[in-house]
């Protein structure tokens, strides 16, 4: 699978702010935000650590024009 498309991005802070990347991982970087918090979590190759069927109850499908506006 292409890194590009198996890549999971998970935001638990809405607002704008400067952030800093840690590399915790060849495969994780965290968005480190105002006070040291944790602002976002890049994973890719996602499919190796999150099964999405189990953690999320909706199905999600990327088009082709979704996947080209990004």
């Amino acid at each position: 699978m292409n890194d590009k498309t198996d890549l999971l991005y998970i935001r638990s802070d809405d607002r704008r702010q400067d952030v800093v990347n840690r590399r915790v991982s060849e495969d994780i970087v965290l968005d480190i935000g105002e006070n040291k918090r944790v602002v976002g979590i890049e994973i890719t190759d996602a499919s190796k650590h999150v099964n999405l069927e189990r953690l999320l109850p909706i199905r999600h499908e990327v088009t082709k024009e979704t996947a080209q506006a990004h």
